[in-house]
């Protein structure tokens, strides 16, 4: 199965260059600037990890986290944030986030982009594997 990821930022260029990036990469991508359009995208199509800006004309970052990890508790999101506020930051580590990163502007910003999702594609692989590996009890 090929690993799906969502890209979620009203930013077009940031969307555009990270959907070509992780294409070629062999990912399953999907891209979209509305928050409302990223939590439709949630609940269709499972995505295991979002890369998702703060910046929606619809609804905020720190709002939307929690909503989306009630719709899939095991979603994996790396939040891009240019304002990186202790209060907000505090807030969306709390909601369950992966990972924090600034908006990549250099070729090491988006190095680090890439080896992030990378390694939030290998620690949800690891958590379903142990997942799966889990007794389970039968009631009879």
């Amino acid at each position: 199965m090929q690993a799906a990821l969502l890209i979620a930022d009203k930013n077009k260029d940031i969307r555009s260059r990270m959907a070509e990036l992780f294409s070629q990469a062999g990912y399953k991508v999907s891209s979209t600037g509305s928050a409302v359009a990223a939590l439709v995208n949630v609940v269709t199509h499972r995505p295991q990890v979002v890369v998702l800006g703060v910046d929606f004309d619809d609804i905020a970052a720190d709002v939307l986290i929690p909503v989306l990890k009630k719709f899939n508790k095991d979603l994996t999101i790396i939040l891009l944030s240019d304002d990186p506020s202790l209060p907000f930051l505090r807030k969306v580590r709390r909601a369950g986030i992966f990972y924090h990163a600034l908006t990549p502007v250099s070729e090491e910003d988006w190095k680090e982009i890439e080896q992030v999702v990378a390694c939030a594609f290998d620690t949800a692989r690891h958590n379903q594997h142990e997942k799966d590996m889990r007794p389970r009890h039968a009631i009879i």
